[in-house]
């Protein structure tokens, strides 16, 4: 049976992850873009940030413009009339309460629109070098379930198992290495488990027989 730290120690030694998928240059930036990023790829969302970054260096510059026009340059993303209402209000919380710079506690950075758990965990690690949790996305869900790490249904709960399971300065990096694993390996589709390191042991294993226990 597969745990958490065997499953890290092993994934270590084939990836080194950057400490997030998603292009930035400063905490704020990387707060929008983790905004953008809900129900969107972080390759289109890479895509649409150079200019976006560039164009709003910080959170007085996106207050200055009409929401309407924020929609237009976040368009692509996805579900862009929520999203732009959500770093709107988010960037006027900034300057009323934090002096125009991003909070650096779980506790604060929660209190923002458009901001969970999973959003808060990955700029207070990737941003402030912070262990606050492994952020629980679509790949992280997959891999996990996949592996047996979890039996869970919801975030929360897939988080708290990992989180048992896995020593505090190594939770950013798990995060980061269940998506590589999901993303070059274990897909949502025709998942490769005749090149998995775990193929054998893989309670999802296709090269065993074995059904997939993330469906």
């Amino acid at each position: 049976m597969l745990t958490a730290s065997p499953v890290l120690r092993t994934l270590e030694k084939l990836h080194t992850p950057p400490r997030t998928f998603l292009d930035f240059d400063s905490p704020f930036h990387l707060l929008v873009a983790t905004i953008l990023s809900a129900q969107c790829t972080d390759k289109r969302v890479n895509l649409v940030t150079p200019a976006l970054f560039k164009k709003y260096p910080g959170p007085a510059d996106v207050v200055a413009v009409p929401e309407e026009e924020l929609k237009k340059d976040i368009f692509t993303c996805g579900h862009y009339n929520n999203k732009a209402k959500y770093i709107r209000a988010t960037c006027n919380i900034l300057l009323e309460k934090f002096g125009g710079e991003v909070p650096q506690t779980m506790e604060e950075l929660l209190t923002l629109p458009g901001v969970g758990r999973k959003t808060a965990t990955v700029v207070l690690y990737a941003a402030f070098k912070q262990q606050e949790g492994i952020a629980v996305d679509t790949h992280v869900w997959r891999v996990s379930k996949r592996l047996g790490l979890t039996t869970a249904n919801s975030q929360d709960k897939i988080e708290l198992d990992l989180m048992r399971q896995t020593p505090r300065e190594k939770w950013g990096l798990f995060h980061t290495l269940l998506i590589m694993h999901g993303r070059t390996t274990c897909t949502a589709r025709n998942r490769q488990c005749g090149k998995c390191v775990f193929k054998k042991t893989c309670p999802s294993s296709l090269v065993m027989g074995r059904g997939d226990l993330a469906q």
